[in-house]
């Protein structure tokens, strides 16, 4: 069978995956695509790996031998060497609502569920990397007080530095690109993640309760990230001053 060449730039992938049979297959069909593929068979190799070569975009298995692939998602996260934002698409046989949001917020940029048509994976990889090639160098998003940096990977309130997660940054800039503009949750989830499967509404919802805690100062009364009845949510376009006292 015959797979078209994608339209995006050839990219370095490290794909982690511990089935030899499907990480050769995975390998084969992306080096079609154009890729440069390196395949490794456990945790700790790919940890290795991703700091020794840096890759464009990682391939990992969930479920690996000595480091599994949610540990790896942390350790690259946290990485001072560099990878703390190379792109990541998690392979996993779990597909509950839970191990979504534990992807999510260990900041995995998609999910695919075994078992998998591999064409699928090749077309998921192209979409990551249009959107994470796509960012705007030195573009900052700000609204009122609230400043959202898509190069830094940083969100800042007053100038003061907030502690978000991957996931809850990926959506802040999502709506920091479009102020004003309403999402529904589906959207986000497609939009922030690329996420076109397994939508669950409690996804975006626990991340949006857990943004209004760190950036407004009435979360109840959210003069940033507004809720759309019927809808989903929007970052407001501006932010009136509210009386201190």
């Amino acid at each position: 069978m015959k797979i078209s060449h994608c339209q995006t730039m050839p990219a370095r992938i490290l794909v982690a995956e511990d089935d030899l049979k499907q990480a050769e297959l995975i390998r084969r069909y992306l080096e079609r695509e154009g890729h440069t593929t390196v395949v490794v068979h456990d945790g700790r190799a790919a940890i290795d790996e991703a700091r020794r070569r840096s890759p464009d975009l990682l391939v990992l298995d969930v479920m690996m031998p000595k480091v599994d692939g949610l540990d790896v998602c942390r350790v690259l996260r946290a990485d001072a060497a560099g990878n703390g934002d190379v792109p990541i698409i998690m392979l996993t046989a779990r597909a509950t609502e839970d191990d979504l949001l534990l992807g999510l917020d260990l900041g995995a940029d998609d999910y695919l569920t075994k078992p998998y048509n591999p064409r699928e994976l090749v077309a998921r990889v192209r979409t990551v990397l249009r959107r994470t090639r796509s960012r705007t160098e030195g573009e900052v998003y700000r609204v009122g007080g609230l400043e959202i940096d898509p190069v830094r990977h940083e969100v800042r309130l007053e100038d003061e530095l907030v502690d978000v997660t991957p996931a809850e940054f990926k959506i802040l800039a999502c709506l920091a690109a479009s102020p004003g503009r309403a999402f529904s949750r589906q959207q986000l989830l497609e939009h922030a993640f690329g996420f076109d499967h397994y939508v669950f509404d409690r996804t975006i919802d626990v991340h949006v309760m857990n943004l209004r805690k760190k950036i407004e100062r009435a979360p109840a009364s959210p003069a940033y990230l507004k809720t759309v009845y019927g809808v989903g949510y929007k970052l407001a376009d501006k932010v009136v001053a509210r009386d201190a006292s």
